[in-house]
């Protein structure tokens, strides 16, 4: 039952990623790892995050901020070299990086519930943006660039970077999704050479897209139905839940 129970965490993780625009894969991966293992929920992810990223860019990909883009790809890049380096240290010791993932999505779900309680009632004049510039900006990066290259879950943090530093909603979106075709492709390569890809993985990845694309096709359509901000701090809810889940396994 665990293959059953991981495609369906996959469609109800990406029906919040329609409505939220960033929390699939970190929702998906703490249960994930538990249901299937790091060596298939990691490259199965990865793939889903990229193809997510190849649907947003064929309808506006010429949106997106070029000198922002070649920034963002550098620096993560270079976080993601160091994130394959920590991977290959804890090589076997895989229980160690999952304590990690959870002590991280529970500081980022704590954050991102204080951040939306101390929003409330504010204009969106009023609203503080993360700077998109200086040693903050280039630390956000460097650490969503780890986190990606170990766990495919440093959309959070690159959004912290983003919202700050592309301020045209179209763009932001251009510009996020073609950092996950061009980052996430270097992943899927590393993880091909590393020899994770056997023919029942593939298997398993073409099962997993339909669900992706009905979960994405669902949450669209609720995000023009309802409350955006009520389903952000409900993911940052169940992000909070799964870093726990992911200390105590």
């Amino acid at each position: 039952m665990k293959y059953p129970i991981f495609f369906l965490i996959i469609f109800l993780t990406n029906i919040i990623q329609g409505i939220t625009g960033f929390a699939g894969t970190i929702l998906a991966m703490p249960p994930g790892l538990m249901l299937v293992g790091y060596e298939t929920a990691k490259p199965i992810l990865n793939v889903l995050g990229l193809l997510s990223g190849v649907y947003v860019w064929i309808t506006n990909g010429k949106q997106a901020d070029k000198k922002e883009l070649k920034k963002v790809v550098l620096v993560m890049a270079a976080g993601m070299a160091a994130g394959f380096g920590l991977k290959a240290l804890f090589a076997g010791k895989e229980e160690i990086l999952y304590k990690c993932l959870g002590i991280f999505v529970m500081g980022l779900a704590v954050s991102g519930l204080h951040i939306s309680f101390k929003a409330r009632g504010k204009s969106k004049q009023e609203e503080i943006q993360p700077e998109g510039n200086g040693g903050k900006g280039y630390a956000l990066l460097i650490s969503s660039g780890v986190v990606h290259g170990m766990f495919v879950c440093g959309g959070p943090l690159l959004i912290g970077y983003l919202s700050g530093a592309v301020k045209d909603k179209v763009s932001f979106r251009a510009t996020i999704s073609t950092v996950w075709i061009i980052l996430n492709s270097v992943i899927l390569i590393d993880d091909i050479r590393v020899g994770l890809w056997t023919p029942g993985l593939v298997q398993t990845q073409v099962t997993a897209v339909p669900f992706m694309i009905a979960g994405m096709a669902l949450g669209t359509r609720l995000y023009q139905r309802m409350s955006q901000e009520l389903f952000m701090k409900i993911t940052y809810i169940l992000l909070f839940i799964s870093g726990i889940s992911l200390l105590v396994k």
